[in-house]
């Protein structure tokens, strides 16, 4: 991803994720949810996690919440040729649902020939469990459920989701990243990006359904689930600056994800967004 901060453009240096999986999920032990006021997994709440209703949300409102979310991107455009635009942006029958090419015949900046949404949160978050449940578009843009904060001296990412299944070659796709673009003397000394990169078979399409994608951050560790199954554990060596919560689609070339105008019907929906605490 790059992002936009006033007239500084960063970018980073990718290539197109290769096929090799580090793993196979086990969709078998998926989780069946008993409450809604733990995580999904940990549904008997054996970490003692603290529901933050103040900053979750339920999308159940006719309009965003904007004291919670800005409706749009306050920093980033858009990494072409995909502009992010809050016409893309609505909630619909409890959902948060993000289209393509709602913009009308507006005029779009150079260099971007379609649009879709982001929202991010007004909250920045350090540590805890971050939860959603979502079905991704079918169609080729990026799904997102990220975390990240943007500084001069301080930039590190979590992606939480980050899959393109509209695509038939990655509909089995489970990508997980964490990156470090910059960090100051005193939290890590990084002057150059890295990022841990893991790709996970899953057996289903995922973008034929909804599912529950879960991180839980702590000063130790930075732990991946899907559908209440744990399927990465990564140790956090770097990852201690507050970071905002993110929900969009995007054009991601690494990932083929390049707008066809065969193909604007795609959605992302999501049903809701949770955030605990520990106790």
């Amino acid at each position: 991803m790059f992002v936009i901060v006033g007239s500084s453009v960063y970018t980073q240096d990718l290539t197109i994720p290769p096929k090799n999986y580090v793993d196979s999920v086990k969709t078998e032990a998926s989780i069946k949810r008993k409450n809604s006021a733990f995580p999904l997994s940990d549904q008997d709440n054996v970490k003692n996690w603290k529901l933050l209703e103040k900053y979750s949300d339920e999308f159940s409102s006719d309009e965003l919440d904007q004291r919670r979310w800005y409706p749009n991107n306050p920093k980033w455009k858009g990494r072409p040729p995909t502009y992010f635009h809050g016409s893309n942006v609505s909630l619909e029958k409890g959902e948060l649902v993000i289209r393509v090419n709602r913009h009308g015949d507006e005029n779009l900046p150079e260099g971007f020939t379609h649009t879709t949404g982001f929202i991010k949160s007004k909250k920045q978050f350090l540590y805890g469990y971050f939860e959603a449940e979502a079905r991704l578009m079918d169609a080729p843009w990026v799904s997102g459920f990220w975390m990240t904060n943007v500084g001069k001296d301080w930039w590190t990412e979590i992606d939480i989701c980050e899959n393109a299944p509209g695509l038939s070659y990655n509909r089995h796709d489970l990508n997980s990243n964490i990156h470090v673009f910059k960090a100051p003397k005193d939290k890590g000394n990084v002057n150059k990006h890295f990022s841990r990169t893991k790709k996970y078979y899953f057996p289903e399409e995922l973008q034929a359904d909804y599912h529950v994608w879960g991180l839980e951050w702590t000063p130790e560790y930075i732990r991946f689930y899907i559908d209440g199954i744990l399927f990465r554990e990564a140790k956090n060596t770097h990852w201690h600056q507050p970071l905002e919560v993110n929900f969009n689609c995007e054009s991601n070339k690494w990932f083929g994800a390049l707008p066809d105008d065969n193909r604007l019907d795609g959605e992302y929906h999501v049903k809701y967004f949770r955030v605990w605490e520990p106790r």
